[in-house]
């Protein structure tokens, strides 16, 4: 069997092995990856040209759709690439890439999604501090910390993984590289390095976890007080996207990891890895801008400001 220093690429799993489905993978897949890049786009250019979004919560925003960004153009446009060309292939280098990419990118949407419940708490627990709390200072520092801390766990467990000998040939089970399906091709007795640091990366994960949960735990007794219905009923609605975005990336991710051995299966993996690496980065920016009134308008006004653009530089090109 090969080791990892003869091997120079990976074959990753095909969607079908007929061309017609090939092409209706790729089709489906570049759809959903336009209209990922189409909300994460539109939400980064609403944030980024209105002042009246320019917040604490719409900042976290923005850096949210740019992970979601991230990590759809991780995986998507090589899945897309392999059934256009009917290939499997995937190099050495750019599996390890891959590998990279996506515990940076998903470490470092937990991360923001726990800051972000920490923004609605402070916002409805504790209204007179917001300004205080949440200065331009602290907001970048945090958002600077998810990002930091998702480059350090991507790092660790992609030199962990890579530093492994592959003794059982180098067939991922999977349309990306996936640090569980690359522990597969491990020697036996080699891989508990690595799984040793996924234990480790769970209670920080479970930290963050319970930070989240006693959050809101505060901001439900907090909303339960307030005197007002229509005060409890704005105050839910800045917080149900956000509690919506979370329990969709952790019951994904969970399901993912946690499911039992007995229902793994190749088909049944390929799904669970679309829902938690797919669905959520082209869900999150409808999500967010369903009920949020402030967001719909910046968005409606950017798309009003797009089209009339794209319309007076067509009449210029047609004079």
């Amino acid at each position: 069997m090969p080791n990892s220093s003869s091997i120079t690429e990976f074959l990753l799993l095909a969607f079908a092995d007929t061309r017609e489905l090939q092409i209706l993978h790729f089709t489906l897949f570049l759809g959903i990856y336009l209209a990922a890049l189409l909300g994460n786009g539109l939400i980064l250019t609403a944030v980024a040209c209105d002042h009246r979004l320019h917040t604490p919560m719409y900042f976290f925003l923005l850096n949210l759709a740019l992970v979601d960004l991230g990590c759809i153009s991780t995986t998507i446009p090589k899945a897309m690439a392999n059934s256009l060309w009917d290939t499997r292939a995937i190099s050495y280098s750019g599996c390890a890439a891959q590998v990279f990419l996506i515990v940076f990118l998903f470490s470092a949407e937990y991360f923001l999604l726990t800051v972000m419940s920490y923004d609605r708490y402070v916002a409805i627990c504790k209204p007179l501090h917001y300004g205080s709390l949440l200065g331009s200072r602290a907001c970048a520092q945090m958002a600077a910390a998810a990002w930091g801390s998702g480059i350090l766990t991507a790092l660790l467990h992609t030199a962990n993984t890579f530093s492994l000998p592959l003794c059982q040939g180098n067939a991922v089970n999977q349309f990306f590289c996936e640090i569980p399906q690359i522990l597969k091709l491990s020697c036996t007795d080699s891989y508990l390095r690595e799984v040793w640091a996924l234990v480790g990366n769970i209670f920080v994960d479970f930290g963050c976890f319970v930070f989240i949960v006693l959050s809101y735990v505060q901001i439900i007794r907090a909303v339960l007080r307030m005197p007002s219905e229509q005060g409890r009923h704005k105050a839910f609605s800045t917080c149900l996207p956000h509690l919506a975005v979370v329990s969709l990336f952790i019951s994904t991710v969970t399901f993912t990891y946690m499911k039992p051995l007995s229902i793994s299966s190749p088909s049944h993996d390929l799904v669970v890895a679309i829902l938690y690496s797919v669905v959520p980065p082209a869900v999150n920016p409808f999500i967010y801008s369903m009920r949020n009134k402030e967001l719909k308008f910046a968005l409606n006004k950017v798309i009003s400001l797009t089209f009339f653009t794209a319309s007076k530089l067509l009449i210029c090109l047609h004079k």
